[in-house]
């Protein structure tokens, strides 16, 4: 029996053949466009994904202004645990506390709110800055509103709910500035 011998294999040098690299970059998926505009130069960095494009450029003092809300946030929140009587009577001035049972609630969830702010301190990734930023707006915000209905409403005004707040508004301030930082686009270089 006689067998009959394939042809020899003739070697492809796709390196040469720019149709074959086009056709198997497209069946790789590799060099097209992504959502982003971001051309992907191999598929590992389309499943990894591209280092580069999550890369943040942190506005000046953001760190800073993390470590310091969060040590606000903690200092406030052991205050209104432990000595819940000084923290309301620094704000209101000399009236006596009801019950301390809402001071120690509002303590307990201040110390909630700043162990995301600790940990947000160690992230680099930009939508967790961005939503710890955008909690600490609405915090300061609405603890400024309560405060503000609250002093109308009993009709005295101290020094200490003064200075707490524009200490709130300056607050305000700052987190929306960096929460508006960190959200904006970097330019391409």
């Amino acid at each position: 029996m006689a067998t009959k011998q394939p042809p020899p294999l003739m070697k492809k040098h796709s390196q040469t053949d720019l149709v074959s690299r086009l056709k198997t970059r497209k069946i790789l998926g590799v060099g097209g466009e992504d959502d982003d505009g971001e051309v992907h130069r191999s598929k590992i960095s389309q499943v990894l994904g591209n280092e580069i494009k999550f890369a943040m450029r942190e506005p000046l003092g953001l760190r800073v202004w993390q470590f310091i809300s969060a040590v606000i946030f903690t200092g406030v929140a052991i205050m209104a645990l432990t000595f819940p009587d000084q923290l309301y009577d620094t704000v209101f001035d000399g009236e006596s506390v009801n019950s301390k049972i809402p001071i120690r609630l509002y303590g307990g969830a201040l110390l909630s709110i700043s162990l995301i702010m600790w940990n947000a301190l160690y992230t680099s990734e930009k939508v967790i800055i961005r939503w710890t930023l955008l909690t600490e707006a609405c915090y300061f915000g609405v603890q400024f509103l309560v405060t503000t209905i609250t002093l109308v409403e009993s009709g005295q005004i101290s020094m200490g709910a003064v200075l707490l707040l524009a200490s709130r508004t300056l607050f305000i301030l700052i987190s929306v500035y960096y929460y508006y930082q960190v959200g904006r686009r970097s330019k391409k270089i």
